[in-house]
């Protein structure tokens, strides 16, 4: 029951778990929970805030942070004839060698504005910048995962940390290259490094959440990856797999077995799991990740920007699996994109239209409502729903934008992600926390001039 505390928000038109309502109140509490939603219910003068079109806002389920910074500097092609997600890996180590502290700190808090500004209230950061250049840990074992929550408290944005265990350089357990020194831990090093981003996490808002990342069965062997597991509990648990053919290979050749396969085989996948990307999978292997209830973590520009491959998306959803969406490389930050980039790329490859459509929504809806139930999943929060007893993660849309005049119901979202771009989202709420209004981040100004800063002077090392 909402309170004389409570908070609200009405909107002129709203998507709600029973579908779209007018008139609607929503009411939150201090802590950022939803308490009370009515609809069909009078405007008020001077309550609360009003918006046209209010949907619920999804998460954000894998980024790197520190790669924003990388954006636009790696599209020549080196020396090799086939320039690929290899010689761009090669890049991306050569560069997070002049990192500090200081630039992860600056740059997780820019990309983070960029995503709130994008209409995402939360993030699952897959946070594997650990150490120093050279590989020794800071003083301080969790110096890099409290610049990322630092970050995250100035931005407001939802946190959902991600610790990388990563050992190997390969199946093979060869010692780790150059570039990924930075990144390695042996497992007890590493639980002392989670427990201090526990740590670190109670100084946040209470929706921020503790999860555990394996990097992948390229970097991780069966009894680490066992320990990780027992680690997480119930809490999310991450992990790429299948990106790449040459990933495929490697496994296969080491275990007998291709990813998703050997670890649908040798482990419980369930809710809790997310595999990210998962673009190189036969059709068994698609209906198996399907039907173990875990989040497909699709990341449609990176893959595209990489050459991942394409994601079996159709057969996926028709056999029930779930989904949601992250900017991994942020490369680009754009959730409309990502979800357009999804539905394009299945009808590049099977040269059709609305694909992933059904008779009950149209392709918008079925794209939308995937990324906010499974980004809530992912990341562990309780959200993906404008109803009482979730965290009041919602996004406002410009009622006036020129493509979503007069648009009703499910052409709304229609109109969003295939005519429009995120200069339709107007506000933004993480947990209850007004973080974009007007299209732009609360703290937008100071934190772009110091982002600016920083670019300036990486520039001048790199």
């Amino acid at each position: 029951m909402p309170t004389a505390q409570d908070s609200t928000i009405f909107a002129d038109k709203a998507l709600l778990p029973t579908g779209w309502a007018e008139n609607v109140r929503v009411y939150f509490s201090a802590n950022g929970e939803i308490s009370a939603v009515e609809t069909n219910a009078p405007s008020l003068a001077g309550e609360g805030h009003r918006v046209a079109i209010l949907l619920p806002a999804p998460s954000n389920l894998h980024s790197h942070a520190f790669q924003r910074a990388m954006a636009g500097m790696s599209e020549r092609r080196g020396q090799e004839s086939h320039d690929s997600f290899w010689t761009w890996r090669q890049i991306m180590f050569r560069f997070l060698d002049t990192l500090t502290p200081d630039d992860v700190e600056e740059i997780a808090a820019f990309v983070q504005m960029e995503m709130l500004e994008a209409g995402y209230a939360a993030v699952g950061e897959f946070h594997y910048l650990h150490h120093q250049p050279g590989g020794a840990p800071y003083g301080n074992l969790g110096e890099m995962s409290e610049r990322i929550a630092a970050a995250a408290s100035e931005t407001g944005i939802g946190l959902t940390l991600l610790p990388v265990l990563y050992t190997y350089g390969g199946c093979d357990r060869r010692p780790l290259a150059p570039g990924q020194i930075r990144f390695g831990n042996d497992f007890e090093q590493f639980q002392k490094l989670h427990e201090q981003a526990g740590d670190t996490l109670r100084s946040l808002d209470n929706d921020s959440v503790l999860g555990v990342a394996p990097h992948s069965l390229r970097a991780v062997d069966s009894d680490a990856l066992k320990n990780a597991i027992v680690l997480a509990g119930q809490k999310p648990l991450h992990m790429h797999l299948a990106e790449q053919a040459a990933e495929v290979e490697e496994v296969l050749e080491a275990t007998g077995k291709r990813p998703v396969g050997w670890l649908l085989d040798n482990h419980d996948v369930s809710k809790n799991w997310c595999l990210i990307h998962c673009t190189q999978m036969t059709p068994e292997e698609t209906v198996g990740l399907a039907r173990t209830g875990a989040v497909a973590g699709l990341c449609p520009i990176t893959e595209s920007s990489l050459g991942d491959g394409i994601f079996d998306g159709v057969r996926y959803l028709d056999t029930g699996g779930r989904f949601g969406v992250g900017s991994d490389s942020n490369i680009r930050i754009s959730l409309s994109e990502e979800l357009r980039t999804l539905e394009y790329s299945q009808r590049l490859r099977d040269e059709c239209r609305a694909s992933v459509a059904n008779p009950e929504n149209s392709t918008g809806r079925v794209l939308f409502d995937g990324a906010v139930a499974g980004g809530a999943q992912a990341c562990g929060r309780s959200a993906g729903q404008i109803a009482s007893g979730h965290l009041a993660d919602m996004v406002a849309l410009d009622a006036n934008a020129i493509d979503l005049e007069d648009r009703e119901g499910d052409e709304i979202l229609d109109a969003y992600i295939f005519a429009g771009d995120d200069r339709m989202v107007q506000d933004v709420w993480c947990a209850g926390r007004h973080v974009v209004t007007g299209g732009i981040h609360v703290k937008g100004e100071k934190i772009r001039a110091r982002y600016r800063a920083t670019m300036k002077a990486l520039r001048s090392r790199i």
